[in-house]
């Protein structure tokens, strides 16, 4: 079966192969260290597979199936992660990460149910990070000023890049200043196309953007994209966006939202996630940990062949705490602070 990937006509790539290679390691490295000077984040390891029992492996919309393996010599079954989002949880409290720090890793996973295009691939090379905030900072005010450190970040790793590479001054300077509307205003603007089209229309216009409170329906009765509801307030997420001009899209590096407060869940979360979270594993996954709030994300990523610029001990870990006693907390995704 085909799927949606092309090169654009009349493309011809800035630099080799192997300077290729080479300039995605400086990114992987220089975009990190700009990451944790811009959040407080500091770097730990992460796993490429857990215990399928354990709980750890995030089910992202609740219909991705993991790909899973056994392991003969402990009779158990594990599953190669397709998400951090409750390990991160786990490692936040295992480390004790004080309010206004948190951590960042480098996730490989495996997404077998992924829709296949030019940004999108089965294998995910992403940023994933997780950061204990006060919770006075869980408002607006706090998200635009993460999205605003994050959008710092990429544009300064472009410039240390150039710098490296001149021919990359050919490509476009990516935009500082972002742009914030929510998916009911971009309804309001483009009634009649879809969500991605509305993204492409406003994004060409302001080229750095970042689309506000997704996952709930909106006027017209159909949400703007999904949206994990037990983890995210959909009225504190959302996505930072790019104009890509090779690809003539918008190109989403972070998909971000304050976790769901336990002190407010019928205004966070609506009433289709409330049979999710009644569920035993939700229960067994999510057990409260009052006075710990925390923003996290995913990206920018790498996926596939192309480049998205602009999201320990880990067997140790997962034995020494099952997750029965992971902590609930707030949280902001940076690949679609996901």
């Amino acid at each position: 079966m085909s799927t949606p990937s092309f090169i654009p006509q009349g493309y011809a790539p800035i630099l080799g192969l192997y300077d290729t290679q080479k300039a995605i390691g400086f990114i992987k490295r220089i975009f990190e260290d700009h990451l944790c000077g811009e959040l407080n984040l500091r770097r730990v390891s992460a796993p490429l597979f857990v215990e399928a029992a354990s709980g750890l492996n995030d089910d992202l919309n609740g219909v991705e199936r993991p790909v899973a393996f056994d392991i003969p010599f402990t009779g158990r079954d594990a599953q190669v992660v397709h998400s951090l989002a409750t390990w991160k949880r786990m490692a936040l409290y295992r480390f004790g990460f004080p309010t206004g720090t948190g951590l960042v890793t480098d996730m490989n996973a495996i997404r077998r149910d992924e829709e296949l295009d030019n940004l999108h691939s089965v294998y995910v090379d992403q940023w994933d990070w997780e950061k204990v905030i006060a919770p006075r900072d869980r408002n607006k005010e706090y998200l635009h000023s993460v999205v605003n450190s994050i959008v710092k970040a990429i544009c300064d790793t472009q410039k240390t890049l150039r710098n490296i590479y001149g021919r990359m001054y050919a490509l476009p300077d990516l935009r500082e200043e972002v742009t914030y509307i929510t998916t009911q205003e971009l309804e309001d603007l483009y009634p009649d196309l879809t969500p991605k089209e509305r993204e492409n229309h406003f994004v060409k216009e302001h080229k750095t953007v970042f689309v506000e409170q997704i996952g709930a329906a909106l006027k017209s009765g159909v949400p703007h994209d999904g949206r994990a509801p037990d983890y995210d307030d959909w009225s504190l997420n959302g996505d930072i966006l790019f104009w890509n001009d090779v690809l003539g899209c918008a190109f989403e590096v972070s998909s971000m939202g304050s976790r769901v407060s336990p002190e407010t869940p019928g205004a966070a979360v609506p009433q289709n996630a409330l049979k999710r979270r009644a569920a035993p594993d939700h229960r067994r996954r999510h057990r409260p940990v009052k006075a710990l709030h925390a923003a996290a994300g995913q990206g920018p990523h790498l996926r596939g062949p192309v480049l998205h610029l602009g999201p320990g001990n880990h067997s140790g870990v997962q034995r020494g705490r099952r997750a029965d006693s992971l902590i609930y907390i707030l949280y902001e995704r940076t690949s679609r602070f996901e």
